[in-house]
Formats: structure tokens, C-alpha cells, sequence
């Protein structure tokens, strides 16, 4: 019975870490602006903009 339990927890998927810090996220919007204001007439720039905004909602 008790190898039941072990193999039972042993196939549950672990919780994932954080891949990113809230300071990376900020990194990430500023190097993402800066580039955004090279690009913006191009047609990746709405891209680029609409990523922008959605990192600005992580905080």
C-alpha cells in the first residue's frame, strides 16, 4: 500500500517556478520600448506595442 501513495505523488507534475523576477519585467518593458521607438513605423510595431502594453499589466 505505501508504494501506491509514493508512485501516486511521483507522477503529479511539480509547481513551476518563476521564470522571470517583477525587476525583469520591468527590463523587458523598458529594452521593449526603446526598440519600439526604432521600429514603430514598421509593420511589427503594432506587435511590439501590444506586447508593451501587456507586460505593463504585470506587476
Amino acid at each position: 500500500m505505501p508504494e501506491t501513495i509514493n508512485n501516486q505523488n511521483a507522477t503529479q507534475p511539480q509547481r513551476s517556478r518563476a521564470v522571470f523576477s517583477n525587476e525583469d519585467f520591468e527590463l523587458i518593458r523598458v529594452a521593449i520600448n526603446y526598440y519600439l521607438q526604432e521600429i514603430k513605423e514598421s509593420p511589427e510595431g503594432l506587435k511590439y506595442s501590444n506586447l508593451y502594453h501587456r507586460l505593463r499589466r504585470i506587476e
